[in-house]
């Protein structure tokens, strides 16, 4: 295991207990977000970097009984919460790194993604494996339940020029990886830039 691997595995692991008590008025936001992917009855859905779950009910509410919900995570700790809070009965959890998912090429139709590109070691690579995963035409949502602004300030630091979801940065990060973005939006109360995969 890489020493990134690590690094997340023991940041996440710590904090996977009292995760969603932390944060405990982000629900509305996930399923905004969710809303925006246009999820239709049936569709097969990746929460890639799934924490503990926040974005599964809301996920297989969109796909319904006949979807297909998959949550990967990297942290064992993590998917344990997402279990203990009922949320394994709304997708099939993976303990899995998305740079190598155990998923079909172009088998998904949209991937979700809460938090996750900061975490990313590879960033183009590691979008190019969600693009993998995904039908041309398929949807990407890089979502964060407050702003760049708000999230820098709740963790003391400044907002950097080289910060990935930068606009400026991921428009070009995205096309490099097989994603074309479609719309982009940086405000106090969420993050979300949304993407199809080009064919």
């Amino acid at each position: 295991m890489s020493d990134d691997h690590t690094h997340v595995q023991e940041f996440f692991g710590a904090r996977a207990s009292d995760w969603d008590s932390r944060f405990p008025d982000d629900g509305p936001a996930y399923v905004a977000a969710v809303a925006e992917l246009g999820l239709r009855s049936g569709d097969g859905v990746l929460d890639a970097g799934c924490g503990t779950g926040r974005a599964l009910p809301p996920l297989r509410a969109a796909v319904g009984h006949s979807g297909v919900v998959v949550g990967a995570d990297l942290t064992p700790a993590m998917l344990e919460a997402a279990v203990r809070a009922g949320r394994g009965r709304d997708g099939l959890l993976l303990l899995a790194d998305v740079a190598a998912l155990p998923l079909r090429s172009e088998s998904l139709d949209a991937v979700f993604a809460a938090g996750l590109i900061a975490h990313l070691a590879r960033p183009e690579e590691n979008l190019r494996e969600l693009a993998r995963v995904v039908r041309p035409g398929g949807k990407l949502a890089l979502f964060h339940p407050i702003g760049r602004a708000a999230l820098a300030a709740r963790q003391g630091r400044q907002i950097t020029p080289d910060d990935l979801r930068a606009e400026a940065n991921l428009r070009p990060l995205l096309a490099g990886s097989g994603w074309r973005m479609t719309s982009y939006a940086d405000e106090d109360n969420h993050f979300l830039a949304l993407a199809v995969r080009e064919h």
